[in-house]
């Protein structure tokens, strides 16, 4: 089970709840998005939509736990969690297999694996 973290002195973004935003945005760090955010993302750290978070999106990101609603195209280079109260609708790539769905978690779509591509 992955773990929200400071990645080093970069920090953690956090979108807060009934914050909206739309567009594109880049952390450095990893981000906790609790509020709607329809766009790009892109978190070189962990990325995690809270329970009440709701994504609309394409997400580049190193991992990602969704706890919240997510819907698009996501990529990531390590770890995707589905929480018991994850909706995951879209399609995700990664370069190792490393996804976990907890029970209750639903991924609807689909999962491809590019193998280690860096």
């Amino acid at each position: 089970m992955l773990s929200l973290k400071s990645n080093g002195n970069k920090g953690v973004t956090v979108i807060a709840d009934g914050v909206k935003i739309e567009g594109k945005f880049y952390s450095p760090g990893s981000t906790q998005i609790n509020g709607n955010v329809t766009g790009d993302i892109e978190s070189d750290g962990i990325l995690t939509i809270g329970k009440e978070g709701k994504v609309e999106s394409n997400i580049k990101a190193k991992n990602a736990i969704i706890a919240g609603y997510f819907k698009g195209e996501m990529f990531a280079t390590g770890e995707v969690e589905i929480t018991s109260t994850g909706k995951f609708t879209g399609n995700l790539t990664q370069n190792d297999p490393l996804l976990v769905i907890s029970k209750g978690g639903v991924f609807k779509g689909s999962s491809k694996v590019n193998g280690k591509n860096k």
